[in-house]
């Protein structure tokens, strides 16, 4: 159980890669996930008591991230980079991986075996999943949720990767993929089987529970409609909610996006 939790604190083992080789350049682990089931086997439980200041019960083998004295904690800290763990509520369990320079609002809550990279910020009451992949210098709006995955092992996790701007309220769920640089707009609810429709080039990109959805890098997705078919929703003027690109990235979009140095 400790060499496990140690391994993917420290960033030594990720539920998934890069791998320029691999489709869509990342390889899953599944055996990083199966030894994260693993911790779930053992239900004893026990309770932690911080000073009074806060009192929960958990598995035994799922204890809260030490967010001060890990040696991740005081490399982060001796590299000018330490992490902010913003006072209000926040949860990191151990096995969660944190770069230097991370910094998370209250409330959030970061689940076994996500790893986030250099410089993320991943605001107030927001859930990175089990296993979830974030990289660096990614904005994680309020209210954003990523979904996580132990089971089956082998399924790919969602996937978040640098630079990318994620707006309040939005859904990233079943092992999508957003690539590099993408601007995914508040509100947007992606899934792994969902239909992309991209304006800019002509094209519709559709996942599958195999091959999960994957938004191109520097994409800028936003929440629209498309009209539903069938003679009943023509009656009645029914449409069905549509993630579109409407544009890849461009000056003024990274001048939209941008997040003051003073914030992190």
């Amino acid at each position: 159980m400790e060499s496990t939790l140690r391994a993917l604190d420290s960033g030594e083992s990720r539920a998934a890669e890069p791998d320029p080789s691999s489709p869509n350049g990342w390889r899953v682990n599944p055996g990083v996930q199966s030894a994260i089931l693993g911790l779930f086997a053992n239900r004893e439980t026990r309770t932690w008591d911080l000073d009074g200041a806060m009192q929960f019960r958990d598995r035994v083998g799922l204890p809260v991230k030490d967010l001060l004295g890990s040696p991740e904690a005081e490399a982060a800290l001796a590299a000018g980079k330490p992490w902010r763990v913003v006072p209000g509520g926040t949860s990191v369990r151990a096995g969660v991986y944190l770069a230097p320079g991370v910094t998370i609002m209250p409330p959030t809550f970061i689940n076994v075996g996500a790893w986030i990279g250099e410089g993320t910020m991943v605001d107030s009451h927001a859930l990175v999943g089990s296993c979830a992949q974030i990289g660096a210098r990614v904005h994680l709006s309020a209210g954003v949720q990523i979904g996580g995955v132990l089971e089956p092992p082998g399924r790919r996790p969602v996937i978040v990767e640098d630079g990318v701007f994620v707006g309040a309220q939005a859904a990233l769920l079943e092992g999508v993929l957003v690539g590099r640089g993408a601007v995914i707009a508040a509100g947007v609810i992606l899934t792994g089987t969902s239909r992309l429709y991209d304006l800019e080039r002509g094209r519709v990109i559709v996942g599958t529970p195999d091959e999960p959805l994957c938004v191109p890098p520097g994409a800028v997705v936003i929440p629209g409609t498309r009209r539903a078919s069938g003679e009943f929703a023509s009656e009645h003027g029914l449409a069905l909610s549509a993630a579109i690109v409407v544009k890849y990235r461009d000056g003024r979009t990274d001048a939209r996006v941008a997040l003051e140095e003073a914030l992190r």
